[in-house]
């Protein structure tokens, strides 16, 4: 599960993973929700990746991981963490108490490592490749091209700079953490 504020990118960021996953041969089924306001309004995103066909809607009641750009909406996706949960926040922004004891959670400085590439705007997107190669999710080359694909053709000339921010989160954790798939 994605959370963030409307305009971080939450939406485009959890359709490059869903690409890139099935890049890789695997199964995605993605579910957005938006807050009423196009920016600064809640934004989550619900995204299943799996070995085998998806066949229900994406609607968790619980989750074994998070990611979190922003404090403000969190509470509602905090409630849906499972013990053990793994939890990425963006530590540029999120702010408050988190119930630490239970989760497995990675700070990533995600605006920050964006605006050192060209944009703070892409801090959604440094966080998918930090989550991809902190839990071997899908791999770098699978989330640059899944990214080219879910730009419209006006956003095309963003590619270079989203490419930059990707592999600014896959270089920011270390890789293989918490592995998403067992060894085959």
């Amino acid at each position: 599960m994605l959370t963030g504020i409307g305009g971080q990118g939450v939406q485009l960021a959890a359709q490059v993973l869903a690409r890139a996953a099935i890049r890789e041969g695997r199964f995605a089924m993605l579910f957005g929700v938006y807050g009423g306001v196009m920016r600064g309004g809640n934004t989550d995103s619900t995204l299943v990746v799996a070995d085998a066909p998806v066949t229900a809607p994406p609607i968790l009641s619980h989750t074994g991981s998070a990611i979190a750009m922003h404090h403000q909406y969190f509470e509602p996706l905090g409630k849906k963490l499972r013990p053990g949960a793994l939890v990425f926040l963006n530590s540029t922004l999120f702010e408050g108490a988190l119930e630490r004891g239970a989760l497995r959670v990675v700070e990533v400085p995600a605006t920050e490592l964006a605006s050192g590439v060209g944009s703070a705007l892409a801090g959604s997107l440094v966080m998918i490749g930090a989550y991809a190669a902190y839990t071997g999710l899908v791999g770098l080359e699978a989330l640059v091209e899944g990214m080219r694909e879910s730009l419209p053709p006006y956003r095309q000339q963003h590619v270079e700079l989203n490419r930059k921010a990707l592999e600014a989160g896959f270089g920011a954790v270390p890789r293989g953490a918490a592995p998403a798939w067992q060894a085959a």
